[in-house]
């Protein structure tokens, strides 16, 4: 029983893993890369680790990888924030979908009714 549990975690491990490595292929900015990362590898490793554990039955590696899991659960998601509250204070901005030529002063233009150019 216990084989086909740890069978089970080790996929959906492996599943979450997968879409950690999509998602930081395909967002498209350092905040986004970073929130999918902080997420979904955190379970992934999470679940990997359980997985193992229950494949290699109770005993003192399974509370090794207990531990490990806790402790990943606890240290990732806080270094993601550490990193976007570095990158912030850095004055890295989120990436926004702005029309081309769309900018400040064509904001304050709009507002005054005058002319887009400069």
């Amino acid at each position: 029983m216990s084989v086909v549990v740890g069978s089970l975690l080790l996929w959906a491990g492996v599943f979450f893993m997968a879409v950690t490595a999509i998602g930081l292929l395909r967002l498209p900015d350092f905040y986004s890369r970073l929130h999918a990362v902080s997420k979904t590898e955190t379970l992934g490793l999470a679940l990997i680790m359980l997985g193992l554990g229950f494949q290699g039955g109770v005993s003192l590696v399974f509370v090794k990888l207990l531990l490990a899991a806790v402790f990943i659960f606890v240290a990732g998601p806080a270094s993601a924030h550490l990193l976007a509250r570095a990158a912030a204070r850095l004055g890295h901005h989120p990436w926004s979908r702005k029309a081309p030529g769309a900018g400040p002063r064509a904001a304050d233009s709009a507002t005054s009714g005058g002319d887009a150019t400069p």
